[in-house]
């Protein structure tokens, strides 16, 4: 008589796993996934997220949409994910600012631990250290050496008062090499690039995938590529490592989170077909024109990527006292 109640009771429970994990009973995506970028279109993140939604839509059998939700630094579009239901059907793409916006303000309406579920790393691209043509540096030695000579001259470009790129700056120019520079925060890359060009701003520290051309083209000398590495872009520009900058490698990086609470299964099969997609030869290529190196570590190293990043970031914001209200 035990037999036929043991059999129902797993019965049961495998009826229950498939209720609470659609992902193992093959039915994910039973309705449109949108892939929520908090930022406007044209820039990494988009750029990552649109590379990824079409594959992810062939490989599925479903439709994954991107979603531009800009404003507020990214924290509308990031509070949207966040409070959406954890079923899977929201998925956010992040920059380091993710990271970052909680160390430097203290009303941000997410935790970068508790609202959200890491899938994965996707790519990063290493900032490179550029200047202004004109500017009268070859390598970051006459650089260092040009901005001790006049404390306060010379300015460096952002895109914005307590961004990624703010804090690299201030961890680079006045905590390791201890010089004055002016911090000149513009409203996004764009015009952060522009204003370099241009000669207003002399120094900039931005991802490769956006100087690359400038650099190529003239309007802009690269000195450095704040990597271990060099990049295979700019394969002549050294690395900030050469020239004796150790353990400042800093630039974009691109990751993939659910809701809090979304099923595991559906957690792991977004990674591994995350994972698959960024080897597929057309998008290794996609990637490579972008500046992208292919990352796609497990959740729980991109959970340990996050936590280590929170500490290192915020160990910068107390020493610049960096804030922002």
């Amino acid at each position: 008589m035990r037999t036929p109640l043991v059999h129902v009771a797993i019965g049961l429970m495998s009826l229950l796993v498939a209720i609470e994990c659609p992902a193992q009973s093959g039915n994910y995506p039973t309705n449109p996934v949108r892939i929520v970028v908090p930022y406007p279109p044209g820039g990494a993140v988009d750029i990552m997220a649109r590379i990824i939604a079409p594959k992810l839509s062939e490989r599925l059998n479903g439709k994954f949409y991107v979603e531009n939700l800009p404003g507020a630094g990214g924290d509308i579009g990031t509070r949207g994910a966040a409070v959406a239901p954890a079923d899977g059907q929201t998925v956010l793409v992040i920059s380091p600012d993710f990271v970052v916006r909680p160390l430097v303000k203290s009303n941000v309406p997410y935790d970068p631990i508790r609202s959200f579920a890491p899938v994965t790393l996707v790519a990063t691209s290493p900032a490179v250290i550029a200047v202004n043509s004109s500017l009268p540096a070859k390598n970051m030695k006459e650089l260092i050496a040009l901005l001790k000579a006049h404390p306060g001259k010379y300015s460096f470009a952002t895109p914005g008062y307590g961004t990624a790129p703010h804090l690299e700056g201030e961890r680079l120019f006045r905590l390791f090499y201890g010089v004055d520079v002016l911090h000149v925060p513009f409203q996004g890359f764009a015009p952060a690039v522009t204003s370099t060009i241009a000669g207003h701003t002399g120094i900039l520290g931005a991802p490769v995938s956006l100087v690359a051309p400038h650099i190529k083209s003239g309007t802009m000398r690269a000195l450095a590529v704040a990597s271990k590495e060099r990049s295979s872009t700019l394969p002549d520009v050294p690395t900030l490592e050469e020239a004796g900058a150790s353990n400042q490698a800093a630039g974009f990086a691109g990751g993939v989170l659910v809701p809090a609470g979304t099923p595991k299964a559906i957690v792991s099969l977004l990674h591994r077909q995350i994972a698959e997609i960024v080897l597929l030869p057309d998008v290794k290529e996609h990637l490579a024109t972008q500046g992208f190196d292919p990352v796609a570590n497990t959740p729980e190293d991109f959970a340990t990527w996050i936590r280590a990043e929170l500490v290192k970031w915020g160990e910068v914001v107390r020493a610049a006292n960096i804030k922002v209200e």
